[in-house]
């Protein structure tokens, strides 16, 4: 048996070397799960050819890094940008916005399974919260969805459409929610995943979004039929409460959302992702974050 032998806040501990943990790491660089853990076995038995039955964290991550630059240089590199990210002090805050029905959810949760990141929050579940501290009489746009928020407006505008207005009024109130959790994650260092609706570019505070350990994708369906069909499917599954005909009756006020929420995304420069197949989506996101913070080399991350 190989003992890993890792540091925290001065204090060594060993753990055993496990061919699945090792494999998942691997398997950021996008190499499919049975490639990973054939490439974990490889490096186990090197190890145990060089009689070597106790290493250090560190050595056993540049260990992996000199078998993969012998293998692959593209995986090595994604490897690496990987470590360097996980070893760093900053924490990832990741944030996923979209209309509903596009699959932020979803692809919020595989991406934190790939990432192996813990925390992943939804801003539907920051308003419910709202809900309950904000009366309807105080906020009654709190108290509706994103797509009907208008039916809520005391005062109409006549400069903007009332669905976009009123989905405005909607996200400035949930944003509060919003940024006390980006707040609290930087400030207790918390790799932190924030998707829903809720999630618009250029309406959380500039001196937050200037972190450069924050990253912001915006998820759509350009396909008006296919956007249609992603509701028949989340609304026939028998745990979900939610009324498919209530979202068809909005559709094309939903439609409305994504489309300003492509136009703010295109004006600050977000990533815009055509969410059509999971796993390439999934492969961008990874890309993009490992491209942007895989430079990042300080102490260990607390996540």
């Amino acid at each position: 048996m190989i003992w890993v032998v890792g540091d925290v806040d001065g204090e060594q501990y060993k753990e055993p070397f496990s061919k699945g943990i090792m494999s998942r790491s691997l398997n950021v660089a996008d190499i499919g799960t049975e490639r990973a853990h054939e490439i974990a076995g490889n490096i186990e038995q090197e190890l145990l050819k060089n009689n070597i039955v106790e290493i250090s964290s560190s050595d056993l991550a540049e260990a992996v890094l000199n078998h993969l630059e012998r293998i692959d240089p593209k995986i090595a590199t994604k490897y690496k940008n990987w470590r360097s990210l996980r070893t760093s002090e900053k924490p990832l805050i990741i944030l996923i916005g979209g209309a509903s029905g596009v699959g932020t959810s979803s692809m919020a949760f595989e991406l934190a399974n790939r990432l192996r990141l813990k925390n992943l929050i939804s801003t539907d579940m920051i308003r419910e919260v709202m809900r309950k501290i904000v009366s309807k009489d105080l906020s009654p746009v709190i108290h509706k969805s994103s797509f009907d928020a208008y039916d809520s407006i005391r005062t109409p505008s006549i400069r903007i459409d009332s669905v976009v207005e009123g989905f405005i009024s909607h996200v400035d109130v949930v944003n509060v929610g919003i940024e006390a959790i980006i707040e609290r994650s930087v400030k207790e260092g918390i790799s932190t995943i924030i998707e829903g609706v809720h999630i618009v570019p250029g309406f959380i505070r500039k001196d937050l979004m200037d972190n450069n350990n924050i990253i912001v994708f915006t998820l759509t369906v350009d396909d008006e039929e296919s956007h249609k069909q992603r509701f028949y499917s989340r609304c026939r599954q028998p745990w979900v409460k939610r009324s498919l005909e209530r979202y068809m009756d909005n559709f094309e006020n939903i439609r409305k959302t994504q489309r300003f929420l492509v136009e703010q995304a295109k004006i600050h420069d977000a990533r815009i992702i055509n969410n059509v197949d999971i796993n390439e989506t999934i492969d961008i996101m990874v890309n993009d974050i490992l491209e942007k913070f895989g430079g990042i080399d300080d102490v260990k991350q607390k996540s």
